[in-house]
């Protein structure tokens, strides 16, 4: 635990996805709150087909999402956002002429129905 799931749309080409994954799997080390490096489990998925909002004009977004086991407080999970809402900032040069979102959402997942083994370690 945690899972991280971060999006990203196609018409953002500096964002190197392995990269952003090392950097954003530090930051949770960085945190404290996992008891070892190889329990962050992270995926990119580079989204071709979107849309953001309406109007016209090159637009793009970013979306990391992670889901940890439930029990942490509300500041704990809004410093964990706040973090890799950070590190998202510096993944890369933001293309100029469009406008990106960058987001964080935490989910819980239920501790007492989460399972886990690992094999071969």
């Amino acid at each position: 635990m945690p899972h991280l799931h971060l999006e990203y749309t196609a018409n953002l080409p500096q964002l190197n996805a392995d990269l952003a994954l090392i950097r954003l799997n530090n930051t949770l080390v960085a945190s404290g709150q996992f008891a070892a490096e190889y329990d962050i489990k992270s995926r990119a998925v580079k989204v071709e087909t979107f849309r953001v909002g309406t109007a016209p004009g090159e637009r793009a977004f970013v979306h990391v999402k992670l889901a940890l086991l439930s029990g942490r407080s509300p500041q704990i999970k809004r410093q964990l956002s706040e973090s890799l809402l950070a590190a998202l900032q510096d993944l890369c040069e933001w293309p100029a002429g469009v406008d990106v979102q960058l987001c964080v959402e935490l989910l819980d997942i239920d501790r007492e129905s989460y399972t886990k083994t690992a094999i071969g370690v």
